[in-house]
């Protein structure tokens, strides 16, 4: 069960990885033309030589080294990594401990918790079964659970991503009281959904366990088989899926064990939810390649058709018209460069995971670790980031200093109202009148000197080098887009607020 929000806002850190993710798509808009001659030449150039470059190898082998030092770094217990490129798995691995005491080494078919990366099975489970017109997902909840609250004004689909108003059953990030006792899932979802909603339905976002809880026995009573049947009968078997399992006891063999820390303890054996609280909203034990088989056929359309799909992986909207980034089952991203990211994280006592589609590229890492106090999140976005850069051109040499020493210099002069022109392309120097130089001091020169400068992303665009440049002072944060071609003139530097 996901207890982290598989969404939630990101960090700086974490937003700029994903632009990464799409750093080699054109920008939104089209560079203008100018019969100048004196940037005729400046162009020329770039024609000749922004044909498309072919893309850098991803060198798995570092990859490797990179896990294998991060798990002893971080102090994983184990971890169950896999990574996708082209469609294809290039990684499957386990790394470190499946249990301790006795040492049990992580092997690649060693299953581990998904938690809330179950979501997403049976979301599609949800759309195939539509598809076969064995129930629609504007289904009333009432169809099926007619006592519950609302039943009448809440559809699948609002269950689907998370804007029933049902509380959620599972929010914090331990077992409490509750949770050490078995439940059978129609009393856990009676507990929960029959309570007054948190709020009306479709008016906000909010990830709800019970949502899914009541998918996975919708999914029950439509097909008359217990959901793990289903489960391995749909998608299990089918996909190769051999190693994964819905719902097996903690002491079936094989399994990774789950362990947890607190207050900075050494890793200790995790007490696992009694059996009925992870119905429909995680319960899937996997390794990461067998989750790796799902992306693929996922995004492959060997899962769903294309109507289903489309509806699986558009974010949802809310009455009043704003978007979430979740759509069924799954956190759907679009960056600013317009490349989609299907990405969901799981918490579980004992066990993280964390998984990043990116389809046009087909591609996906998935990671799973069985110690809960350590996330996956950052392993799976370097990976990511180098998956990317494997899909881009080539960096570009630029003649030169360095761009944040570039960056530092052109703003100095821009703040003092004397420029160097010979250091900027013709096209620009005419874009910067005097008259627009020396506004521009004035309103920077009170800034003072930036307490810091880092280039927070760089990718190529018209054979030229695109660098996006942090200016931090006291008072504000300002972003500059600093273009500068190979033989290192720069021929753009805007200036913003970040």
């Amino acid at each position: 069960m996901a207890r982290l929000l598989p969404y939630a806002p990101a960090s700086m850190k974490l937003r700029l990885l994903l632009v990464l993710l799409a750093s080699h798509a054109a920008a939104c808009h089209t560079p203008k033309t100018d019969p100048d001659s004196a940037s005729q030449s400046t162009r020329s150039t770039v024609a000749q030589t922004s044909a498309p470059l072919p893309a850098q190898p991803f060198d798995v082998a570092a990859v490797d080294t990179y896990i294998a030092e991060q798990v002893v770094a971080q102090g994983f217990v184990g971890l169950s990594i896999a990574v996708v490129r082209d469609g294809a798995v290039i990684l499957d691995k386990g790394y470190g401990h499946s249990q301790l005491a006795p040492d049990v080494p992580v092997k690649a078919e060693t299953p581990f918790a998904i938690a809330s990366l179950s979501k997403q099975f049976i979301a599609a489970l949800v759309l195939i079964l539509a598809d076969e017109k064995k129930l629609s997902i504007e289904d009333k909840v009432a169809k099926y659970f007619p006592d519950l609250t609302r039943a009448n004004d809440i559809t699948l689909y609002d269950l689907m991503t998370h804007v029933s108003g049902y509380h959620d059953s599972y929010p914090m990030d331990f077992v409490d009281q509750e949770m050490k006792q078995p439940v059978a899932p129609d009393d856990a979802i009676a507990r929960y959904a029959k309570r007054p909603l948190d709020f009306e339905p479709r008016t906000q976002w909010s990830y709800s366990n019970t949502g899914f809880a009541i998918l996975g026995r919708v999914i029950e009573k439509v097909t008359g088989r217990a959901l793990d049947v289903v489960l391995n009968e749909r998608i299990f078997r089918p996909l190769g899926m051999a190693h994964s399992s819905y719902l097996p006891t903690p002491e079936s063999p094989g399994l990774a064990h789950g362990y947890t820390s607190f207050a900075l303890s050494p890793p200790e054996p995790a007490m696992p939810e009694a059996r009925g609280w992870s119905f429909g909203q995680g319960g899937i034990y996997a390794p990461a390649g067998d989750i790796a088989k799902w992306d693929i056929a996922l995004m492959s359309g060997k899962v769903l058709g294309p109507d289903a799909y489309k509806i699986f992986t558009t974010a949802r909207r809310l009455v009043d018209g704003r978007p979430t980034t979740y759509g069924c089952g799954i956190g759907v991203i679009v960056n600013n460069r317009g490349e989609t990211i299907l990405r969901h994280r799981g918490s579980y006592s004992g066990f993280v995971s964390y998984s990043v589609l990116v389809p046009r590229t087909r591609s996906a890492v998935v990671a799973i670790s069985n110690r809960d106090d350590k996330q996956t999140v950052g392993i799976v976005n370097e990976i990511v980031a180098r998956l990317d850069k494997a899909h881009r051109p080539p960096e570009l040499t630029i003649a030169g200093p360095s761009a944040q020493d570039v960056a530092k210099d052109m703003f100095a002069q821009i703040q003092s109202g004397k420029l160097d022109r010979s250091r900027f392309g013709a096209d620009f120097n005419a874009f910067l009148t005097d008259a627009k130089l020396q506004a521009a001091s004035v309103r920077l020169r009170p800034l003072g000197t930036p307490t810091a400068v880092a280039v927070t992303e760089t990718y190529e665009r018209g054979a030229m080098e695109v660098a996006t440049v942090r200016f931090t002072f006291n008072s504000v944060k300002l972003e500059a887009t600093m273009f500068r071609s190979t033989d290192g003139r720069v021929q753009q530097f805007l200036i913003n607020k970040e």
